[in-house]
């Protein structure tokens, strides 16, 4: 299993759609063989689905997502697991072990309709509902 984590500075970056980089964990047998930090380059929402594509991810830990991009990752066939805060180590550590605490619901929810956009996600109180 190859999992990416939304990531800025050892935690989860909060919003999928404004990602600058993802820690992408290769796994085997329950355990981490090796991670690598990478730079999306400027990549953005729908765009991010791919890049986690041509990167091998086939799962993502991440904090708030709207509903273009989770669309994007399942057509993609990228598990999600959003609504998760914390240490991108200890999600992973959390996640092989089938402990990892994630909303299945998880939403980008946006304050006020004047700025809400499909599957982007803002300064708004991504991951909470």
């Amino acid at each position: 299993m190859k999992i990416a984590v939304t990531y800025e500075n050892g935690d989860i970056f909060q919003h999928f759609g404004h990602t600058e980089q993802f820690k992408i964990y290769e796994t085997a047998d329950g355990k981490v063989l090796n991670s690598v930090v990478v730079s999306t380059m400027g990549s953005g929402h729908g765009a991010l689905a791919g890049f986690l594509q041509e990167h091998g991810a086939d799962t993502l830990i991440c904090g708030g997502i709207g509903a273009g991009a989770q669309e994007a990752l399942k057509e993609a066939g990228i598990t999600l697991y959003g609504g998760v805060s914390g240490s991108a180590d200890q999600a992973v550590e959390d996640l092989l072990n089938n402990e990892l605490s994630y909303d299945e619901n998880v939403m980008c929810s946006h304050h006020g309709e004047d700025h809400h956009h499909e599957g982007n996600c803002g300064e708004h109180g991504c991951g909470r509902h």
